[in-house]
């Protein structure tokens, strides 16, 4: 459907690309396979947010629970895969063409020296794309970003409120967020942005993320479009 057919395009959308190693056990290929079509998928859905009036991207690519509990393999060929990402003059003429800005946010610490450099490099390349916006979060969880945005007031002696908090989060670039998707048919947020999402509309697609199509999305922004957001009003 023409985006000029959705009455309420979100303009900021969160996504949680779930069901990538499930997609390649289900297909009989190693998670290698699964891993490296969802950012492939990524790269496409970015596209299809920006053609039906979407303006900011926010995608969940690595948690810190993932660095903490996956296998040392799984990581190093995630990690693998990033810093392809970040070379692969295909996505980079996507980015120029689109004007998608990338922001890298998380506790980067938590990231090998070389992939750490690549992604800030990656976001340095994009800093003046005015376009549309991709934040990008890896080494991110929500319990951990609030920790660190009241650890930092407590330091600073400032005063807590609804304005200073989220000038201190870890995702501060991150604004309030009006539609989340999560693939895989988990229905939950896993600590994800709690801050920016507590007014968000939430849509669980059932499908895993490689096998998420332009349909698909359009169907969950339809979705949206026909909700009423009343903000406890």
């Amino acid at each position: 459907m023409p985006k000029e057919n959705i009455k309420n395009v979100p303009l900021h959308i969160a996504l949680i690309p779930d069901g990538n190693r499930r997609w390649a056990k289900a297909h009989k290929l190693n998670f290698f396979k699964g891993y490296n079509l969802g950012v492939k998928k990524f790269v496409k859905f970015s596209i299809w947010a920006k053609e039906l009036g979407i303006k900011t991207l926010t995608v969940w690519a690595l948690s810190t629970d993932n660095i903490k509990h996956r296998s040392k393999e799984e990581l190093s060929v995630l990690y693998s895969i990033y810093i392809k990402a970040t070379r692969d003059k295909s996505i980079l003429k996507m980015l120029k063409d689109n004007q998608a800005k990338i922001n890298i946010i998380g506790n980067l610490k938590l990231l090998p020296k070389n992939v750490r450099k690549a992604l800030l490099g990656l976001q340095e390349k994009t800093r003046h794309y005015k376009g549309f916006t991709i934040n990008l979060l890896i080494g991110y969880g929500g319990r951990e970003d609030l920790l660190h945005a009241f650890k930092a007031l407590a330091k600073s002696k400032s005063t807590i409120s609804d304005e200073t908090i989220p000038n201190h989060l870890l995702t501060s670039k991150v604004k309030d967020v009006d539609l989340v998707i999560r693939t895989s048919g988990e229905m939950r947020l896993s600590g994800f942005l709690p801050w920016q999402a507590g007014y968000s509309e939430l849509y669980f697609a059932k499908k895993y993320w490689p096998d998420f199509n332009k349909e698909d999305l359009v169907e969950a922004v339809e979705d949206f479009s026909n909700r009423e957001r009343r903000f406890g009003k």
